[in-house]
């Protein structure tokens, strides 16, 4: 009889050790998935303002129609529907790469610089990659708590019982678009100094109206 009682209590346990668990899976992915749909929302606000930084830049640059082209379709891309945090973050080091060429198009032409309208879509931008940036380093930690107990025993074994799985980073893993340079989008007023020179990818010619660059030190 008292075996009973102690199999019994055991398993009770086991029960009560399964249901904390599964409560506890079940939070982690809603936190997951909230702190995603935060970084949607900002990824949403940015595909929004490029269409009139582009056609603000238009205005004073006609003839790079190439550079728009590219920046069009790197947004599109971004917005195509179904696509997951990992993808998404591949999509948007594309778009983040064709919009630092778009700003070293920009550079290049003072009264642009100049142009309230102008000034204010790159603050907006800057605020909204700033959100962006914050968002992501939010959902990366829940992300990796999520997928560390997925991979941990004994709560492997309710995550394999009721098909939790690890979720995705939001990051990008293509090697080409880690090394694209991060832009600068801080914001140039009427009293700050001369922008800095956009940085251009590794082998990419220079950003019209740039000075060349200095020869290379004689070696020793």
């Amino acid at each position: 009889m008292t075996a009973l009682w102690i199999v019994l209590g055991v398993i009770a346990l086991l029960a009560i050790a399964t249901v904390v668990s599964y409560n506890r899976f079940v939070q982690q992915r809603n936190v997951v998935q909230e702190s995603w749909r935060q970084i949607d929302v900002e990824l949403t606000r940015r595909h929004d303002l490029i269409p009139n930084l582009v056609e603000t830049v238009k205005g004073y640059a006609t003839h790079e129609r190439e550079v728009f082209e590219e920046v069009a379709r790197a947004r599109s891309a971004a917005m195509a529907p179904g696509a997951g945090p990992a993808q998404q973050a591949a999509q948007e080091g594309v778009l983040g790469a064709a919009l630092g060429r778009l700003f070293a198009v920009a550079e290049a032409y003072p009264q642009l610089q100049a142009n309230q309208g102008f000034l204010a879509l790159q603050q907006q931008l800057t605020e909204t990659e700033d959100r962006i940036a914050a968002g992501r380093r939010f959902y990366n930690a829940n992300v990796r708590a999520l997928n560390v107990r997925v991979e941990s025993f004994p709560s492997a074994i309710v995550a394999s019982i009721f098909h939790f799985t690890k979720a995705e980073y939001f990051e990008a893993n293509d090697p080409e678009v880690r090394a694209v340079p991060t832009v600068d989008f801080g914001t140039a007023g009427p009293s700050a100094g001369p922008a800095a020179p956009a940085v251009s990818a590794p082998g990419a010619p220079p950003s019209p109206g740039a000075p060349p660059a200095p020869p290379a030190p004689p070696s020793p």
